[in-house]
């Protein structure tokens, strides 16, 4: 079994599920102590994701944001190329 990713997950309104993507340990714990300031300010913020790419967020169209684990059989941007086991 591996061990459980980190994902950052935003619900933006319209959309039924909530955007999931994949980020760092380490980027995970920035984002824990930002994400209220960038939700409450709207502000938008380049995030780097675990397989190495950027995605650009404007945190002024998020409804709630927080990190949580990646499911397992999840669909989630940035997660990186699985190896073989």
């Amino acid at each position: 079994m591996s061990d459980p990713r980190p994902a950052l997950v935003l619900h933006v309104p319209g959309a039924s599920e909530p955007l999931m993507f994949a980020v760092s340990d380490a980027q995970a714990e920035t984002l824990r102590g930002e994400l209220d300031q960038f939700v409450a300010l709207g502000k938008t913020k380049t995030l780097a994701l675990a397989n190495e790419s950027t995605v650009i967020v404007n945190f002024a169209h998020v409804v709630t944001a927080h990190i949580d684990v990646v499911p397992r059989l999840a669909s989630v941007y940035g997660t990186p190329p699985r190896k073989n086991e």
